[in-house]
């Protein structure tokens, strides 16, 4: 047998250390596959000419390609983006940077529509917030207006 780390007589690769392959584990983010069986089955259905509401069978291996295709893409575009944000001199990525990194890495079609999605969701963000705030103070103002226990207002 071939001590750790030295190749073997026979020309096979040196054997690992049993500790290292322990530590050395490699860790894949997985979409959630509900999610992206949703996803895909929703965009064919809108996509299909039939018009009907058959159901839309997606074969087990193409729900794995779909998601493996889409987790190596939001990598490559949040490796490419944070190249942007790194010339930028900063160490946050925004939304302008992915704007870019969609530019850069040839996907300009996606730069409209995501465009329009992001000021739709600052939009109700802001409605959000701003209804949150109201409900706020109005509760202040309850508060400082109810009496205390001696009768005076707080």
């Amino acid at each position: 047998m071939a001590e750790e780390g030295t190749p073997g007589k026979s020309g096979e690769p040196p054997a690992l250390p049993a500790t290292l392959g322990k530590t050395l584990s490699v860790e894949v983010e997985e979409l959630p596959k509900a999610i992206v069986r949703r996803v895909v089955k929703d965009k064919l259905s809108k996509l299909s000419s039939g018009g009907g509401e058959e159901e839309i069978l997606v074969n087990k291996d193409a729900l794995l390609a779909f998601s493996e295709s889409t987790r190596i893409f939001i990598h490559y575009l949040s490796a490419t983006a944070n190249d942007i944000c790194k010339e930028s001199k900063r160490q946050t990525i925004n939304a302008d940077d992915v704007l870019k990194a969609l530019e850069e890495i040839d996907f300009v079609e996606f730069v409209e529509p995501l465009k329009a999605s992001l000021e739709e969701f600052r939009r109700r963000n802001e409605v959000k917030k701003s209804g949150v705030k109201g409900k706020e103070t109005v509760k202040k103002r309850k508060i400082e207006d109810t009496p205390s226990k001696n009768g005076r207002k707080e």
